[in-house]
């Protein structure tokens, strides 16, 4: 998320520090940021013959740890000209995992949010519909989880009102760390937590909340487990009751977004001999009407395979479901399947049976979805598919990382981090009260840049500094991830796609001001030595 500031970091510190170039900060006696050089350690932006010397104490201490303070005030100004912001495309494809298009010579494809892309006017009538089917007929907490387990503070909610962090550390048995046991389970559900991972989910999570809302604020007794399962089944109702099919049907215009560009993905693909196929659990009617919508009455003959109604993710995993034919008019046949036909539609039938007929095997296919779970993580795990995930949210992230706010927020944030890291070897009264300044301000920035995205819960891919848990399956699960399937239209077709090297901890061991002033010592550890 800090692609844009890494960048003009880069730049900054081939004008400070790089090897042979003019160094900005040599009239400076240390770097700023880096406090004194330890011993046998040099700062190279500062003057060897000069090297400088840590106050005796006191007083002494807190005026130089304040004007490292302002220097690193200054540097990031600085650092951050106008033009870093913006430098991330909404529109782009993200890889985890390197990718050649060019050995791609099958794609598949999820339909709803995937193929079909909804409007968000359809969450209030999914809210609706699950809310009034909850009435003709419970420690419940929605919270914020990053990729170590941990709650993030000030994320967790009962109901609408946000619970005290003191409450939860507390409900988790004195830590914020949520055990093993009770998130490990394949498809994200665990024995007392559930995964939300898609863009559906946001109805479900709403409804919840303003139940359990509505029971705590008239002191109704309730059961979570009750609860819990009572929203999910009238959730469940929407989609097997087709309220949601109607909605869409009755006004696509309306509830399906991008549909001629979906078209062109297609038309495209196809073009360049690519062949093409779709699993969904979504109807035959439903989807033919759509796909009528999106790209015309002859959208069959895009696809050499569709199967409906295919009962994901059980479709990966169970080998006893067979296929079965659908007539023109929805209905079943009775013919015993031994080859599956371009332009004819299936219905349920198992993953293990379509690699049979198609031999479509390993990294020649690439399968698109919105589910990590449900459409992305068999795939890719046991059966070495490529897969690509259909993320709606990130375009809004990607504006908000590209704001001027939010990029000097982290850079500031980031610099005062490794401040506070590297000036904690003073301990005496007067800096201690400084680095609890530092603190202070650090946590109110951490709040601040959260608030950018969400104020209840933040950024989907972040917690204050960790990966989410959803950022963490996300690379697990999928090569690829991009806003929409339109982002393959700014790709040639035999485009690859390499992952940045992002450096693991021990490969990066300076902060971003002693990097960009050119410190590549870290004159901090002199100081340190007693730690080890």
């Amino acid at each position: 998320m800090a692609g844009a500031g890494l960048r003009a970091v880069a730049r900054r510190w081939l004008l400070c520090g790089g090897h042979g170039g003019p160094r900005t900060a040599s009239s400076s006696p240390s770097c700023p940021g880096c406090g004194p050089p330890g011993p046998g350690a040099h700062c190279p932006g500062a003057p060897r013959s000069a090297p400088a010397q840590a106050p005796a104490g006191g007083a002494d201490l807190s005026a130089h740890l304040w004007a490292r303070y302002q220097d690193m005030r200054r540097l990031v100004h600085d650092l951050l000209p106008p033009e870093v912001c913006s430098l991330l495309n909404p529109a782009a494809i993200y890889a985890n995992n390197e990718i050649s298009l060019r050995d791609v010579e099958v794609y598949g494809f999820d339909y709803d949010y995937t193929l079909a892309q909804y409007a968000d006017a359809l969450h209030p009538e999914i809210f609706s519909a699950a809310r009034d089917i909850l009435i003709e007929h419970y420690k419940s907490l929605l919270m914020k989880i990053d990729a170590f387990h941990y709650v993030q503070l000030g994320t967790a909610y009962r109901g609408l009102q946000p619970v005290p962090d003191e409450e939860v550390i507390a409900l988790y048995g004195g830590t914020q760390h949520i055990p093993l046991y009770q998130m490990s389970g394949f498809y994200g559900k665990g024995p007392s937590i559930k995964q939300f991972m898609d863009i559906f989910s946001l109805p479900e999570m709403a409804l919840l909340s303003c139940v359990v809302d509505y029971f705590l604020g008239h002191s109704l007794e309730f059961d979570q487990a009750h609860l819990y399962k009572d929203v999910t089944d009238a959730i469940r109702d929407v989609h097997v009751k087709g309220l949601m099919y109607q909605w869409i049907e009755q006004d696509m215009e309306k509830y399906i977004l991008r549909g001629d560009e979906t078209f062109a993905v297609l038309s495209r693909l196809v073009a360049h001999g690519k062949q093409l196929f779709l699993i969904t659990n979504s109807p035959f009617s439903f989807v033919d009407k759509g796909m009528r919508h999106m790209v015309g009455p002859d959208w069959r003959q895009l696809f050499d395979v569709v199967i409906v109604q295919a009962d994901k993710p059980s479709f990966f995993t169970d080998r006893r479901k067979p296929f079965r034919k659908l007539d023109e008019k929805g209905s079943l046949q009775w013919d015993r399947i031994t080859r599956l036909e371009k332009g004819k539609i299936y219905r349920q039938g198992n993953l293990f049976d379509f690699l049979r007929l198609t031999e479509w095997r390993g990294p020649r296919v690439l399968y698109f979805g919105d589910h990590l779970y449900s459409d992305l993580a068999d795939l890719m795990l046991r059966h070495g598919w490529r897969t690509g995930a259909i993320i709606p949210e990130l375009e809004r992230e990607i504006r908000i990382i590209n704001t001027e706010q939010y990029m000097h927020s982290l850079t500031w944030q980031q610099a005062l981090t490794g401040l506070l890291e590297r000036m904690q070897t003073y301990q005496d009264a007067e800096s201690r009260q400084v680095l609890a300044a530092w603190m202070k301000e650090r946590q109110e920035l951490r709040c601040i840049t959260k608030a950018l995205f969400n104020a209840q819960f933040g950024s989907i891919f972040r917690t204050f500094h960790n990966p989410t848990y959803f950022s963490r399956r996300l690379v697990r699960f999928s090569d690829l991830y991009m806003a929409s399937l339109s982002c393959l239209l700014n790709y040639r077709v035999d485009f690859t796609f390499y992952p940045r090297r992002t450096p693991l901890q021990h490969e990066a061991p300076l902060w971003m001001d002693q990097l960009c002033t050119g410190c590549m010592k870290t004159p901090f550890l002199g100081d340190m030595a007693h730690i080890r």
